[in-house]
């Protein structure tokens, strides 16, 4: 009897250890926000009840036995089936200033350099292997980057749409800021900036509708639908944003993750048309409650439609297993939405320039990858 109690208690020390360690962990990988930066949130006319708030509302979420079957059991080929092309980027070139013109690389997923009128800008660049706060666990990239982060140089700022971690990683983050590199950012993101040692100086804090000056450039953080939340207690403490970059001859604009949302009209109003749309494509649905806040390919070429644009680029797509689809499905719904509405959609390999005013030969290449 004795024996068997003092079982019991080590097995509940385990467990309370085991919740403990849990807790820790979630509280150090939230946005810990508090003082005057707690104060200027609670100002945001996006805030409400103690969470940014979207305009319109997603459905709730829904749990099925249906969906949970094709959660672990789905037959989808949510991975490719072999390897990826990537074109490697000069290295050399971006140790040089960037020459005029809109010129953009899809670095994979959501990451994007785009050099616009004498300027580099980075739109959620994560070059880690994994989307997650460990490496040795958590959704690994199908391919390597077209670049290897010690050699990333040469970067004048980055936009950041929110906090995810496909979005928002603290390696490339911490490489990225030793250089110099500016960061955009929406309301709440500094907690985490600061916590990784970027210097105050070097970022900025933006609600939607901000602006910020970077040279020429006019940086704005537009709305968008979406949500926040890498730890377990800042669920939607942080806030989410699309970003507009205008320059004196370009203009580009970059969705981040979202939901469709009638405010891609009020975008295209009052900062559109764009030379360069880059919208996310990939990581949908099944459930209304998800298409809600991660639009699919149809709507990402109504937010095309509304904001107004020359060429889209379609990311968020061939770099992490993060929904249940099959890998190359986005790509393909988006070209077949595109097509009869004479869309120039582009579909570059990981690493392929695309220059303004140049036509691009577009492959269905990942019909290769076998």
């Amino acid at each position: 009897m004795k024996r068997w109690k003092k079982w019991l208690l080590g097995v509940v020390s385990v467990l309370v250890a085991l919740a403990g360690a849990v807790v820790l962990a979630g509280w150090t990988l939230s946005a810990n926000i508090n003082g005057a930066h707690l104060e200027r949130i609670q100002a945001s006319p996006q805030y409400s009840g103690g969470a940014f708030v979207n305009v319109e509302r997603q459905a709730p979420f829904e749990v099925t036995w249906n969906g949970l079957q094709r959660q672990f059991l789905g037959e989808e080929q949510r991975e490719p089936p072999g390897n990826i092309p990537v074109i490697p980027l000069d290295t050399a070139g971006l140790e040089q200033p960037p020459t005029p013109g809109l010129r953009a690389v899809w670095l994979g997923h959501a990451s994007v350099l785009i050099e616009i009128d004498g300027k580099r800008v980075m739109t959620d660049p994560v070059l880690s292997e994994r989307a997650s706060p460990v490496q040795f666990a958590g959704p690994k990239r199908f391919h390597p980057p077209p670049i290897a982060l010690e050699r990333l140089t040469g970067i004048d700022a980055v936009v950041i749409s929110h906090n995810h971690y496909d979005h928002l990683d603290e390696v490339t983050v911490r490489h990225l800021s030793s250089q110099g590199t500016r960061f955009f950012v929406p309301l709440g993101i500094g907690a985490h900036l600061r916590k990784w040692d970027v210097p105050k100086t070097q970022f900025v804090e933006m609600d939607w509708w901000d602006q910020a000056q970077l040279g020429d450039l006019t940086i704005t953080a537009t709305p968008s639908r979406h949500y926040s939340g890498r730890g377990l207690f800042d669920y939607k403490g942080t806030l989410w944003a699309a970003w507009s970059i205008a320059g004196p001859r370009h203009r580009a604009f970059y969705s981040g993750d979202t939901g469709y949302s009638k405010l891609f009209q009020e975008v295209g109003e009052r900062l559109g048309p764009f030379d360069l749309n880059i919208i996310k494509i990939g990581a949908y649905g099944p459930t209304q409650g998800w298409i809600d806040i991660h639009m699919d390919p149809e709507d990402a070429i109504r937010v095309h439609q509304d904001v107004g644009g020359a060429r889209l680029l379609p990311v968020h797509w061939a770099t992490f297993n993060l929904a249940m689809h099959d890998w190359d499905e986005p790509v393909k719904r988006a070209l077949a939405a595109a097509r009869p509405h004479g869309i120039d959609m582009v579909t570059p390999k990981v690493g392929e320039v695309i220059t303004h005013g140049q036509p691009f030969a577009s492959t269905e290449w990942w019909e290769t990858v076998r």
